[in-house]
């Protein structure tokens, strides 16, 4: 079994729970944040939205510059509706499972540098930004916007096993 092969069913499980969470996120309080220094709702979720367009740039280029020399950082998306999250999730999550299906074991052995300013931040192999900068990263976020919806009522969704807003606990 390849390496893509062995990673594809872990991420459909995540991408899955991923989109559940991103669902319930309610448009009226796209701006809530719980506290000054944290992101609004509406942020993270967009976050949540464009991290798997990681696993395409991790297999697609040997190095990312999250602040460009002499040019703009990218910036995600502003979101004004939840329907707008989702498509931005969709068509990513569609493009990084093509872009790791489509990905031999040895390019994902290949080493991925991460840079800010010119400056090497990390550098690691494509498997293993795959399972950290992506997979692990989505899981973080993921469970920082189920605290989100708790603290506004929000019903939380299942992911590794019932909630306490579905199926009891």
């Amino acid at each position: 079994m390849s390496l893509s092969e062995s990673l594809l069913p872990e991420f459909d499980h995540e991408m899955a729970n991923t989109r559940k969470t991103i669902e319930r996120v309610p448009e009226d309080i796209l701006d809530w944040k719980p506290h000054e220094k944290s992101w609004a709702m509406g942020g993270l979720a967009t976050h949540l939205a464009t991290l798997p367009n990681w696993a395409v740039i991790a297999i697609g280029q040997d190095a990312f510059d999250r602040a460009p020399p002499g040019a703009p950082p990218p910036r995600n998306p502003q979101i004004t509706s939840t329907a707008e999250a989702l498509k931005i999730f969709d068509k990513n999550v569609t493009d990084a499972r093509a872009a790791i299906a489509g990905a031999s074991d040895e390019h994902l052995f290949k080493p991925w540098t991460l840079l800010s300013g010119g400056q090497t931040i990390l550098t690691m192999p494509r498997i293993a930004v795959l399972r950290s900068f992506v997979m692990n990263h989505m899981i973080h976020h993921r469970a920082q916007l189920g605290v989100y919806l708790r603290l506004n009522d929000v019903p939380v969704p299942a992911i590794y096993g019932p909630s306490a807003d579905e199926g009891g606990m």
